[in-house]
């Protein structure tokens, strides 16, 4: 890793062991990051704990991520470092081994595909370090495959949610039009939030007969890729009124590629996306995004970073609690002044209680802070097939009959006190 950053540094004359004698690892990490062009990088202390493992620093949500986890970890005396995977899944196999071999205690896994993950969760076990996986993952493959240290697979129930944003894009088009062509931009193919996402999309269709789904190109979840696949897609279909964008950055695309046509986003051409980012909710505000399916980055990162704080002080997760899902909420002109106050123009004021979200240091009044209940993993991974010789988890199974499921899934809807849609617990009334 060293010698690649030698190569692209002005280090004529220096050595490799002179590099690193002289270099700080605060050093390493601040020239590497202004070369990567990340906005921020922080830096884990000595004994840091923490690392953020992204795919890319090009997409919105990772980077709104981030600045929730270096905050979580702050509040919780964590220290952090981001590191930037660069749509590269050897990449992030490589830094998850430095991270694991340098000591790090928790490492929060956002990977750009499946394809390393069991390797990663090998990793995790030999050199004890805890990890948790958020998006892109293998399906079929649980944390239960692996130890204990692969300690949460967890995302945004993603059917529902892209189900209802493609519901709210069909209702207004038919309302608004009489119904008409509607095009997709999705995200990696082969990505399994994409593939569920796509599933949820599709389902909506069902219920507006007048709606058309005329056709769909990759944008691979970032801005200039999905710029040019709606250009490719405004060619072909020439009469599109909708555009099912498969997450915010994507409608940030769609609706550069809608002006460059003449044509106006959310007048012309409507447009939908998910996750609820900065510019997706501003956009909504505009009139050029029509919705989106809030889930929070800040959230993500808030809840990863406690639970890895709790797993390294000792606490153990039921089987119940290793794959879960938080819910989304579809957001509207109708909502997103509540959601731009809290998670976006909030004037510095952290959207959550961080150290409430901590069962370790809240035994009895942990918060989670967001809509938490097991995850289903014949709903997440429906119609992707099964590995041969493939069997359900003994530990799953036993989850879902012996009443864990269930105590789990009302436990965390009774600590449920913070609305995720309303004010920050932070803010001074």
């Amino acid at each position: 890793m060293v010698d690649e950053h030698l190569e692209r540094l002005d280090t004529h004359g220096v050595s490799r062991r002179d590099f690193l004698a002289l270099a700080s690892a605060g050093a390493i990490a601040g020239a590497t990051a202004g070369i990567a062009g990340l906005p921020s990088v922080a830096v884990a202390s000595p004994d840091g704990k923490l690392a953020y493992l992204a795919w890319t620093s090009r997409v919105e949500y990772m980077i709104q991520a981030s600045k929730a986890i270096e905050a979580a970890s702050k509040a919780l005396g964590l220290g952090y470092t981001f590191l930037d995977g660069q749509f590269d899944s050897q990449r992030q196999l490589n830094q998850f081994e430095q991270q694991a071999t340098i000591g790090s205690g928790g490492i929060i896994l956002h990977a750009s595909d499946g394809s390393a993950l069991k390797r990663i969760a090998q990793l995790s076990q030999d050199n004890q370090v805890y990890f948790a996986n958020v998006w892109a993952t293998l399906p079929w493959f649980t944390p239960f495959d692996a130890s204990d240290y692969y300690t949460l697979y967890a995302v945004p129930e993603e059917f529902s949610a892209h189900r209802g944003v493609t519901a709210k894009l069909l209702e207004t088009v038919t309302k608004d039009f009489g119904g008409g062509d509607i095009v997709a931009v999705t995200g990696v193919p082969g990505f399994s939030t994409d593939t569920v996402r796509s599933r949820g999309r599709d389902d909506a269709f069902k219920d507006f007969p007048k709606t058309r789904l005329v056709g769909q190109l990759p944008g691979n979840f970032n801005r200039e890729d999905s710029l040019k696949v709606t250009e490719d897609l405004l060619a072909r279909h020439k009469n599109i009124v909708g555009v099912v964008a498969q997450n915010d950055d994507v409608a940030q695309g769609v609706i550069a590629a809608l002006r460059s046509a003449g044509l106006q986003p959310g007048k012309d051409v409507l447009v939908v996306g998910a996750d609820g980012t900065s510019e997706g909710a501003r956009a909504i505000v505009q009139g050029t995004q029509l919705a989106t399916s809030a889930n929070s980055p800040a959230y993500f990162g808030a809840f990863f970073t406690a639970r890895l704080y709790d797993v390294t002080h000792g606490w153990k997760p039921r089987a119940a609690e290793r794959l879960l899902y938080w819910r989304s909420v579809t957001t509207t002109r109708d909502n997103v002044d509540v959601y731009l106050k809290r998670y976006v123009d909030n004037d510095g004021v952290e959207p959550f209680d961080y150290r409430r979200l901590s069962k370790v240091l809240h035994p009895t009044d942990w918060d989670p802070q967001a809509e938490i209940f097991p995850l289903d993993i014949d709903q997440e991974w429906a119609g992707i097939p099964k590995p041969d010789g493939w069997t359900y988890p003994k530990a799953y199974l036993d989850a879902k009959t012996n009443g864990e499921w269930e105590a789990v899934t009302a436990e965390y809807r009774d600590h449920y006190k913070i609305n995720f849609f309303g004010p920050s617990p932070n803010a001074k009334s």
